[in-house]
């Protein structure tokens, strides 16, 4: 008996140069919703081509990074660790720190613990800008709004 060939959408060089750009404003919206509707912006879920081994996705552009809200007492009990690879140099800060200090490299940081590990990652990342202001330079790109539930 003859088996049957399995049909496989992947995603053609035409449809990966087709990217869009988003813009999200963090002011008022929860972290964790805003950074897994990133990812998966980032990942290309949302269309219909998505092909999980490609880089598919579109660009997203971040507004007003240290508006972002934490729920619970995340602010003074979530803890940022760095290590220097000095013997004993491990440094923490708490989430109400790095929002004061570097209010970008926490939703990077959320994000990215949301995509894949490895190349893919790292490349995916790379279509994410984030702006602790309300202006950003990829006006000409014609980004469209994108609204996040609080």
């Amino acid at each position: 008996m003859p088996q049957r060939q399995k049909s496989t959408w992947l995603t053609k060089e035409a449809a990966l140069a087709q990217r869009e750009w988003h813009v999200i404003d963090m002011d008022g919206v929860v972290l964790g919703r805003a950074a897994s509707k990133i990812a998966s912006i980032l990942r290309g879920k949302h269309k219909p081509t998505f092909t999980p081994n490609t880089d598919c996705g579109d660009f997203v552009i971040v507004l007003n990074a240290g508006r972002a809200k934490l729920t619970g007492n995340k602010l003074k009990q979530k803890m940022y660790r760095h290590h220097t690879l000095y013997i004993g140099h491990l440094r923490e800060r708490t989430a109400e720190k790095m929002i004061a200090e570097k209010p970008e490299e926490v939703i990077r940081r959320a994000v990215w613990g949301m995509l894949p590990s490895g190349a893919l990652g790292r490349q995916m990342m790379k279509k994410l800008k984030i702006y602790s202001g309300s202006t950003h330079e990829h006006e000409a790109q014609k980004p469209r709004e994108l609204t996040i539930q609080a």
